[in-house]
């Protein structure tokens, strides 16, 4: 039976997104189609109080497009929403009835708070927040929807009138920006959300944010950083990396920010508007760490949509970084008691090493992570598994995990046999040389717990670890012959003995 598919349509200020899905098991999907075009609806609206005949054909064009594709894809349900701009517009249900008539599209026009709680639903399906307070946000071109929420429980939802496009056809008129108009800005700003929000400002761990001024933060930032990855979903930043970005963009003019890696042009003249509200903001919680949700507004309706049809579990079980790392490898087909076993015997090494050289629960799961997954390259062919297995954990989508710790699994997984990482490595040495350490000592470790288990049948069933000034001693403690394992681990030991700068002494010492 063929599965239904589904579409969402989200009809925003600035711009208008259609995705396509195919729901999967478990209230999981896989995109079909993505489609974003910048529209500007909303353009000139604070002056006027109507949607603009230009801005208007340009939606309209954008719309039967979107349309034409949806029903290629032979769609049976389409959610689609307008939002700020055709909420405030004087004309905006005349733009509701066209599209009704002339493309045949039924279009919904919720409130601020509908359009949170819609980017609360992804927030919450994609990142693990269970036990956290914290913030959720989508930036749009009229409105800002800002959540305060613990876990997966929403306390207070607000719409405010802080927009980017909104913001910046009010405050900036001159270019580059007048640091007197910017000031107003942030007065404006600070007001808003002081006589707005009376809830408890006090700790909120992190900043969930959507929408195109968050993005666009994070594609600037890996661009200055010269860092590259496929997606910036799940991307991390700090407060003084808004801060700096900020200022940077300030001085700049319009013709200069268009420029600019990694900023969209048709987005260079409302970026100051939309980072001034998020560091505004992140300054109002104090709040230091912005998570980036490449998704938002149009995956809460895709959501919306497979609950509606009973394809979402209502009591969708809590996810977990391991279970997403599990199950990707489980789908490449891995030997999952060989990896388990690898990653036991790894973590043991490194709780040993962890007073000395600092390793932290982040450490732990990185190398155990990349142990569930070092294999997963056999899906592909044998022969040189470990550069497959790089690629496909590069390009998977992990749960709980930023793009810069895919990267590093990916890397600490690829050096798990063969090669130790070398200068022509492109994917290693263009690492920050904090991280090339850490792939190093990681994947140490792992290449050494990979040649503890080459039979790959457990027969090495503990470790016994004692670490002095200049060695690490390995007591391998197993019931049968374990010869094969200890050449096995002595002719993997190269990495970690280069990277931790210690002798290992691996020895056997059986059960009494």
């Amino acid at each position: 039976m063929k599965p239904k598919r589904l579409a969402a349509i989200d009809i925003g200020t600035n711009s208008i997104r259609s995705i396509v899905i195919e729901p999967l098991a478990a209230g999981k999907y896989r995109i079909l189609d993505d489609e974003k075009v910048m529209v500007r609806l909303g353009e000139g609206l604070n002056q006027t109080g109507s949607i603009a005949p230009a801005a208007w054909e340009r939606a309209m064009e954008a719309l039967s497009r979107q349309k034409k594709i949806i029903d290629g894809y032979q769609v049976e349900s389409i959610e689609a929403v307008a939002t700020s701009a055709v909420r405030k517009a004087a004309n905006g249900a005349d733009l509701i009835r066209a599209i009704k008539s002339r493309i045949g599209l039924q279009v919904e026009v919720i409130s601020g708070e509908e359009e949170a709680e819609l980017a609360a639903y992804s927030a919450f399906h994609n990142f693990d927040l269970e036990g956290v307070r914290h913030l959720i946000i989508d930036i749009g071109g009229g409105s800002l929807e800002l959540i305060t929420a613990l876990g997966n429980h929403m306390e207070q939802l607000l719409s405010l009138e802080l927009g980017a496009v909104f913001l910046t056809e009010t405050f900036l008129k001159s270019d580059p920006v007048n640091p007197d108009e910017h000031q107003k800005l942030r007065k404006y700003i600070r007001k808003t959300l002081k006589n707005s929000y009376t809830g408890d400002r006090t700790g909120m761990q992190c900043l969930v944010g959507s929408g195109g001024t968050i993005t666009s933060i994070a594609a600037m930032v890996t661009a200055l950083r010269r860092e590259r990855y496929d997606s910036i979903h799940g991307y991390e930043l700090l407060r003084s990396e808004v801060v700096h970005l900020l200022a940077m963009l300030l001085r700049k003019s319009d013709k200069e920010r268009r420029s600019l890696a990694g900023l969209n042009p048709d987005r260079s003249d409302i970026i100051i508007a939309g980072v001034t509200v998020v560091d505004e903001l992140m300054d109002f919680f104090q709040v230091n760490n912005l998570k980036v949700n490449e998704r938002g507004i149009r995956e809460g309706l895709i959501l919306r949509g497979l609950r509606r049809q009973s394809l979402l579990p209502k009591d969708k079980p809590l996810r977990s970084w391991r279970d997403s790392a599990l199950e990707f490898a489980r789908s490449c087909h891995m030997d999952e008691k060989h990896a388990q076993h690898v990653g036991k015997l790894a973590l043991t090494i490194l709780d040993a090493l962890t007073v000395r050289f600092g390793f932290t629960d982040k450490e732990r799961r990185l190398l155990e992570a990349a142990a569930l997954l070092h294999d997963v390259g056999y899906f592909i062919n044998y022969s040189s598994h470990h550069k497959h297995s790089y690629h496909l954990i590069r390009h998977a989508d992990l749960f709980g995990f930023t793009p810069r710790e895919r990267e590093l699994i990916a890397n600490v997984a690829r050096y798990h046999r063969k090669s130790m990482p070398k200068k022509k490595h492109e994917q290693f040495v263009r690492l920050a040389a904090s991280d090339q350490l850490l792939v190093s000592r990681l994947g140490g470790i792992l290449r050494l717990c990979d040649g503890l288990d080459r039979r790959r049948n457990g027969v090495v069933e503990e470790l016994d670890c004692a670490l002095s000034n200049n060695a690490l001693r390995i007591g391998l403690i197993g019931r049968d012959d374990i010869s094969v394992e200890l050449f096995g681990a002595k002719a993997k030991s190269d990495l970690f003995q280069e990277a931790f700068n210690l002798k290992l002494i691996i020895e056997p010492q059986n059960l009494p």
